[in-house]
């Protein structure tokens, strides 16, 4: 039946437009959204809507209306946003199967510098160090690994790049140092980036990126213990409370079971190899690589050219 715009000056037989939105978000739903981002400005709509579900926030709305009220409170950079784009990634399929690690750069401080150091498992994304080191030297960067080991025991393989202290080239090859010899002689399989291809340790790179966007580039500190404080605050809720997209939006922690699987508490050989002190010198590449893959610890020490 067509409708008479009769009684209604004006009317062309069109309903008159709501008043309210049935649909709208609840307020007090978006306060929360808006709460919630302004406590991880970094955050889009997946990872809050992820986290308001398992803070038991009711009638959570989807992610991307969730978008849509950063856009409409000015709490979005469309900019940044556009930049992000996603890629494959290998994944390793244990836990400890795969330890990535690597210096996120450097900045100065009133005196001296920070170097924060990384350690992340490949198959969970978890943070096992984010430690703000003094310098890139072999017995400062070995002090903070030996603390992880013995919290969680050692990994079958870490892989880093080609840089100080773990890695130096000689002659256009790249050379063992003290270091990666530790790491060999722990039974740890060592293996190396290629020269200018930051995929290798793209989890890594990844993390550099978000730690950049929620802490680096929003806080400032004048001392290494108030940039250990800051880290320490972070990794707590990189690993406990921030949705992960890469692992379907579960928190790290919950895909991690960070145990001793390689032989229990460290003990014996084991906690005299961790604790041991390192020597300066570089190794064989082809010599050492051998070694390594044949399993064959006892050679590595011919391999490795000490220098005092």
């Amino acid at each position: 039946m067509a409708r008479s715009g009769r009684g209604r000056p004006g009317a062309r037989g069109s309903l008159a437009p709501p008043t309210c939105s049935p649909a709208r978000t609840p307020p007090e739903v978006e306060q929360a959204v808006l709460a919630l981002r302004d406590r991880h400005p970094a955050w889009g709509g997946r990872k809050l809507r992820a986290r308001l579900i398992r803070l038991g926030q009711e009638e959570v709305p989807s992610a991307s209306t969730i978008t849509e009220i950063l856009r409409r409170n000015d709490r979005l950079d469309l900019a940044l946003a556009a930049k992000h784009t996603p890629f494959t990634r290998f994944e390793h399929p244990n836990p400890n199967d795969l330890w990535q690690m690597d210096f996120k750069g450097e900045f100065r401080l009133t005196r001296g510098w920070c170097y924060p150091l990384t350690i992340l498992d490949d198959h969970s994304r978890f943070a096992l160090c984010l430690s703000a080191r003094p310098d890139l030297r072999t017995p400062t960067t070995t002090q903070a690994v030996r603390e992880v080991y013995r919290e969680v025991g050692l990994p079958r393989r870490m892989t880093m790049d080609n840089g100080s202290p773990w890695g130096t080239i000689v002659n256009g090859a790249p050379c063992w140092t003290g270091f990666a010899v530790w790491l060999i002689r722990l039974g740890i399989h060592v293996s190396r980036s290629r020269p200018h291809h930051p995929q290798t340790q793209g989890k890594n790179e990844r993390f550099h990126r978000t730690l950049a966007q929620e802490v680096l580039r929003r806080e400032a500190h004048e001392t290494l213990d108030a940039w250990q404080q800051a880290f320490d605050q972070w990794r707590a809720i990189y690993n406990h409370e921030r949705p992960h997209e890469a692992i379907g939006l579960e928190q790290p922690h919950e895909r991690c079971q960070l145990v001793r699987e390689r032989g229990g508490e460290l003990g014996g050989e084991a906690e005299q190899l961790v604790d041991e002190e390192l020597v300066v010198g570089v190794g064989e590449p082809t010599l050492a690589d051998s070694c390594q893959q044949r399993g064959d610890l006892g050679m590595i020490d011919g391999a490795f050219r000490r220098t005092r």
